[in-house]
């Protein structure tokens, strides 16, 4: 693989599938901990329900995939109705216990042995997305628009998943500017004062709550039709905080947040990883086999991302397009 390789693979997964799964996911979060300051710490558990709906719908039971689709994003709306009864009374950590607990509890119920019939385990669900392609239009051949490449079924996606991006970025550009946004603002700088002016705060926070969560639920059912498989793995605890780093790099509480969140943190996942693995390869490597060999390759794009997330919420907390004043939480 040359430098320039390098290069367009980074590209080409900076705006694929997988870069449009995590923009819908920090689109979610943005609703929560961006406009209202509540603390999801579960975007995952969303995630999960809307993924292995479609997948076990589908696959397990024979049912329609596009009724499948419904079915997880109702399936969201319950999951947050859930959460949300008994901890959006409480102070703002209650909710991250709730979240973060239930995000793993229901994975370990997913991916459980006793299941396996349902939900295949570890495995997960497969083989689900023949109605999606059937009705795709792009050529077998699939797409060269010059230094990029894309299959035909992964360009398909990429142009469902990021046309549903701009129509969520028109939506909750306009909500926001709508007296209800306003409200959500109101709360996370200071509920008491919006309680005061006859709001109900605790269904502001249940409607934002549920809003997120279905959008969240959109991520993986997204993810589910991208690659046709649902399992625990892909629903990990790190899915959500790759979801934040996504949406503090891009700017929370900012429409373009997420989008620009996610191009930038797909780009340097992938170049970084491919960057260090052919610095590693080869007779006469770039980085010396005593300094790093190709194992230890893998980690540097981790190891690296991570200091350049510290170095952002220390100098730069808003993030690229934010405002600092965004990110004040009432944690009470």
């Amino acid at each position: 693989m040359s430098w320039f390789e390098v290069l367009t693979n980074a590209i080409e997964q900076a705006v694929g599938p997988q870069a449009v799964v995590y923009c819908l996911a920090a689109i979610g979060l943005n609703i929560h901990f961006g406009y209202t300051g509540l603390l999801n710490f579960g975007q995952a558990a969303f995630m999960m329900v809307g993924g292995y709906a479609v997948g076990a719908l589908v696959q397990t039971w024979g049912q329609n995939l596009w009724l499948s689709i419904l079915v997880g994003l109702l399936a969201a709306v319950v999951l947050a109705l859930i959460l949300g009864v008994p901890t959006l009374r409480l102070r703002a950590d209650y909710l991250a216990i709730a979240t973060i607990a239930a995000a793993e509890a229901l994975r370990q119920i997913l991916g459980a042995a006793s299941l396996n019939d349902q939900f295949g385990g570890q495995d997960g669900r497969f083989g689900f997305t023949e109605a999606l392609r059937d009705i795709n239009p792009i050529p077998e051949g699939g797409v060269d628009l010059g230094i990029i490449q894309f299959r035909s079924y992964d360009f398909f996606i990429m142009l469902i998943g990021w046309v549903l991006v701009a129509l969520l970025c028109v939506f909750i550009y306009l909500l926001m500017r709508s007296p209800w946004g306003r409200v959500l603002k109101g709360i996370r700088e200071d509920e008491d004062a919006v309680r005061s002016l006859g709001k109900n705060v605790y269904s502001y926070k249940m409607q934002a709550l549920v809003l997120g969560g279905v959008i969240g639920a959109m991520a993986g059912i997204m993810s589910g039709l991208a690659t046709s498989n649902v399992a625990p793995s892909d629903f990990a605890t790190d899915t959500t905080f790759f979801a934040y780093t996504v949406l503090l790099i891009g700017g929370a509480a900012r429409v373009l947040g997420p989008v620009l969140g996610a191009l930038i943190f797909w780009f340097f996942l992938n170049g970084l990883d491919l960057f260090f693995g052919k610095a590693t390869s080869g007779q006469d490597p770039l980085i010396p086999s005593a300094i790093m060999d190709s194992n230890q390759a893998s980690l540097m794009r981790l190891i690296v991302l991570g200091l350049v997330l510290m170095l952002i919420m220390i100098y730069r907390p808003q993030g690229i397009l934010g405002d600092r004043r965004e990110l004040a939480i009432d944690g009470r």
